[in-house]
Formats: structure tokens, C-alpha cells, sequence
């Protein structure tokens, strides 16, 4: 997997003690972006999946785990294998992405890796960031277009739209 970096017991990106994994490679290059340097696809460090894992469960306090960016869903199917052993190790799964919750749905309908992602992530902070919407006050997030999504909630309420029709 190719990765920015590494932060252990982080307080910042979501509830808890979190495992943090920057995801290298971004396509949005959102303006006012916070971490540019993670844009580049073929920046950052190769590291294998197993000692990302084995770094993730060496603080038995850990939370849970936030996977952000760059843009997680450019390694969606890397990233499902860091979430799913973090479930496994009952673990909470946060995702940082610069595309919407429905963006990303309709990218999971062709692409099972995204759906699996999706399928085991927790929370979703969903949305580019917009610099003309930057409010410091906002917990967990850096724009007031972004939003932080219960996913199975909001799964359970999208398949009742969907038996509906």
C-alpha cells in the first residue's frame, strides 16, 4: 500500500485513541487542501499491509482506526483490508473522503472493492474540502460542505428508499 505516513493515538480524527493512515495520491487537489502532499500517486512509501496492521494493534488503548488521505478510495481495496482487521480486533472504522457518500455508493455498484470498503467503514467524513468553507469550530471536519455520516445507518435508510420504489 502506498502511504503519506503513519500516526499512532491520535485525538484529532475521530473519537478515541486512533490509528491514522494517510493514503498516498489525490485527484481532487482541493484547494486550501491541508495536506498537498499526499497528491501525488506515486509519492509517499510502499509498505506492505501486514506491517501497517501489525503497527495498528501494537497499542492495545486504540480506538479505532481513521483512514484519510490523499484519497482512501484510490486504494479501496487495501484499505478494505485494513478495516476489516481492525473489525476484526474490535476496532471502529472512520473514512476521510473527498467524494460524497453518493458518489462513492454509485462507485460501489461497479466496483466491489469500494463497496467493501464502504461496507465496513463506520463513519464516513464525506466531501472535498472548500476553502471558502473552512469554520475552524467544526469537530472533525474542515469545511461546512463536509459531513460526517453514520454509514450502516445510513445504508439501512437507503434500502428502505429502495423497497419503496
Amino acid at each position: 500500500m502506498r502511504i503519506a505516513g503513519l500516526i499512532q493515538d491520535s485525538i484529532v480524527d475521530g473519537p478515541g485513541f486512533r490509528f491514522v493512515v494517510f493514503t498516498q495520491g489525490c485527484e481532487k487537489k482541493c484547494d486550501g487542501c491541508h495536506n498537498p502532499a499526499t497528491w501525488d500517486i506515486e509519492g509517499g512509501t510502499e509498505t506492505p499491509i501486514d506491517d501497517i496492521i501489525t503497527q495498528m494493534l501494537s497499542n492495545p488503548l486504540t480506538d479505532g482506526i481513521t483512514i484519510s488521505g490523499g484519497e482512501p478510495l484510490l486504494q479501496a481495496g487495501e484499505c478494505a483490508l485494513l478495516a476489516a482487521a481492525a473489525r476484526d480486533n474490535g476496532m471502529n472504522v472512520w473514512i476521510y473522503s473527498g467524494y460524497t457518500y453518493d458518489e462513492i455508493t454509485a462507485l460501489g455498484k461497479t466496483d466491489p472493492q469500494v463497496s467493501k470498503l464502504i461496507e465496513l467503514t463506520d463513519v464516513l467524513v464525506d466531501g472535498a474540502f472548500v476553502a471558502s468553507k473552512r469554520d475552524l469550530t467544526l469537530k472533525w471536519r474542515g469545511s461546512s460542505n463536509q459531513r460526517i455520516i453514520d454509514v450502516a445507518k445510513s445504508q439501512v435508510e437507503q434500502r428502505a428508499i429502495e423497497l419503496d420504489y
